[in-house]
């Protein structure tokens, strides 16, 4: 189906953050283990079999994260319009949304990002300093660097020595350890046990780019068991139990795809979620399968040149190794 065609189909899913109990988190590789948090404000028990929602004040903001809009511009080389939550091309569509929920010690912000592609391999990932292993940098730097409209931080592969890594179609390493995320060269998301796979299997299948960390959030439109007890690496100084900061990405359809970065560790302003929250929030959007990312003081979201949330780190942004983007 033509892009112009699709994104005529295309229809703005409530923002709604469905409310959930509490359960497990995410943080950084070198992050301290944060309390346990209490509910979303009219969140369900966890005994509940239903999770109650609550609607949220929803805004478009603005890359500078102020609240503004900015005018509407026209990229004449690239045929693209941009404001301050949105860029529009003949092959792109990418609009950021910020929610709110909770107030007090409750409230949560969180960002969405919404992105149609015409072409599944531009969502692609980008190494700190522009290689495999190279020196860690800011989420922004890279992004710069690599001409990206819209970027969050990845896993923080080089926080592990284990793995399996394939970026835009190359496999760098291969140590099959946990739970991964897939993205094929047509657009499609899968989760897939790294043990059970070859890293050859997946590259024949048309594999573009994994992530080794987790947990996987959802598969098949439902929140995956066993989250809330999930770790990336049992032997790390800190797990992700507990509410942070967090960055993920699901899957809506093909080429459709979503990010979500939390902010957190500012009461009053937003606590974090837990991972069965945040999985939550990709059901809400209408994401059939969903990933967690590295989070924590990592959890960034750039978009045209500026970082839109409020990173947790003291000076702002963590130096990381690795990026998703679309350019």
């Amino acid at each position: 189906m033509a892009f112009a065609r699709r994104m005529a189909s295309i229809f703005l899913i409530p923002l709604l953050l469905l409310a959930v109990g509490l359960g497990a988190g995410c943080s950084g590789p070198d992050e301290a283990t944060a309390s346990a948090a209490e509910p979303v404000a009219g969140t369900a028990s966890p005994e509940s079999s239903q999770a109650a929602s609550v609607t949220p004040s929803t805004q478009s903001v603005a890359a500078s994260g102020s609240d503004s809009v900015t005018s509407e511009t026209t990229e004449s080389e690239t045929d693209a319009t941009v404001t301050g939550t949105s860029y529009e091309s003949s092959d792109k569509s990418i609009t950021i949304s910020r929610v709110q929920t909770g107030e007090g010690a409750d409230a949560v912000t969180f960002y969405v990002v919404d992105i149609l592609l015409a072409v599944g391999t531009d969502l692609r990932s980008a190494f700190s300093s522009g290689e495999y292993g190279g020196r860690e940098e800011d989420t922004s730097d890279i992004a710069l660097a690599n001409d990206a409209i819209v970027a969050i931080n990845g896993d923080y592969y080089s926080a592990r020595d284990d793995g399996v890594i394939i970026r835009n179609g190359v496999l760098y390493r291969n140590v099959p350890a946990r739970t991964g995320l897939a993205i094929y060269e047509d657009g499609t998301m899968q989760v897939y046990d790294e043990t059970e796979v070859s890293a050859e299997e997946l590259l024949a299948d048309g594999v573009w780019n994994t992530y080794s960390f987790g947990p996987a959030l959802v598969a098949d439109r439902d929140v995956v068991d066993g989250i809330d007890s999930y770790e990336a690496d049992p032997n790390a100084r800190h797990g992700i139990q507990g509410t942070n900061p967090r960055t993920g990405i699901g899957v809506i359809d093909a080429d459709h795809f979503v990010f979500v970065v939390v902010d957190g560790r500012d009461l009053g302003y937003s606590r974090g979620v837990t991972v069965t929250e945040f999985a939550h929030i990709f059901l809400e959007f209408g994401c059939s399968t969903a990933y967690n990312l590295d989070g924590g003081g990592s959890s960034t979201l750039y978009f045209m040149g500026e970082v839109v949330n409020q990173p947790s780190q003291d000076r702002g942004e963590r130096s990381i190794s690795d990026i998703l983007f679309v350019g």
